[in-house]
């Protein structure tokens, strides 16, 4: 028996999954939005979470290092993130975090399936059709923490906002932003976010 946790912030998306998932006998399928997936990662330790990189809160990062996931090829649970190519900051964030399996969330359900059963055996599961995002993902030029500070700005968060979240200096947030202007090739943060959101870097 496979126990999987499915992580997505659309109710009525997670309820459909859940259901059909739990339809295979070899399955065992809780559902829960990402608010709650840390304290159930904690409590069920399942075989693989499945969580949808689409996340509402926390300006829209999935929160993927809450999931308190261990590194080695013995550790549960493992991986598998529901993503589309035209996001290609969310699949490295994913890539960074040690995911397993990669879902197209514009496929079939069969290929979650599938994907489910091959990352339950550490065995790794990319759909095809996310080859072009991991590409887009490799051609990043910012950094992880870049990437969280933009994604805050483009929240509309102040500098010293940004700070407190992530827990910087001021001034290392404004290296930040400067660091960031000079990489996307951009006039000024608001120009960094515009031409970051158009490449789905954020």
């Amino acid at each position: 028996m496979i126990q999987v946790l499915l992580v997505h912030d659309g109710c009525l998306v997670r309820s459909v999954l859940a259901q059909w998932l739990s339809r295979e006998p070899d399955l065992q399928v809780d559902d829960v939005p990402w608010r709650r997936a840390p304290c159930h990662m904690r409590a069920l330790r399942p075989d693989v979470c499945a969580a949808d990189l689409d996340c509402s809160d926390t300006a829209g990062i999935p929160p993927l290092g809450e999931l308190g996931l261990r590194g080695g090829d013995q550790a549960l649970p493992r991986l598998l993130v529901l993503a589309t190519a035209n996001r290609p900051g969310l699949l490295r964030r994913a890539l960074e975090a040690g995911a397993l399996g990669y879902v197209d969330k514009t496929g079939t359900p069969e290929q979650l399936l599938r994907g489910i059963r091959k990352v339950a055996k550490g065995e790794r599961f990319v759909s095809e059709s996310l080859g072009f995002g991991f590409l887009k993902a490799a051609e990043m030029p910012l950094t992880r923490r870049e990437l969280s500070v933009l994604t805050l700005a483009a929240e509309g968060a102040s500098f010293a906002e940004i700070a407190g979240s992530l827990h910087l200096s001021h001034g290392t947030v404004r290296n930040y932003m400067a660091a960031i202007t000079r990489k996307t090739g951009a006039r000024n943060r608001i120009d960094a976010i515009r031409i970051s959101q158009g490449q789905g870097w954020l």
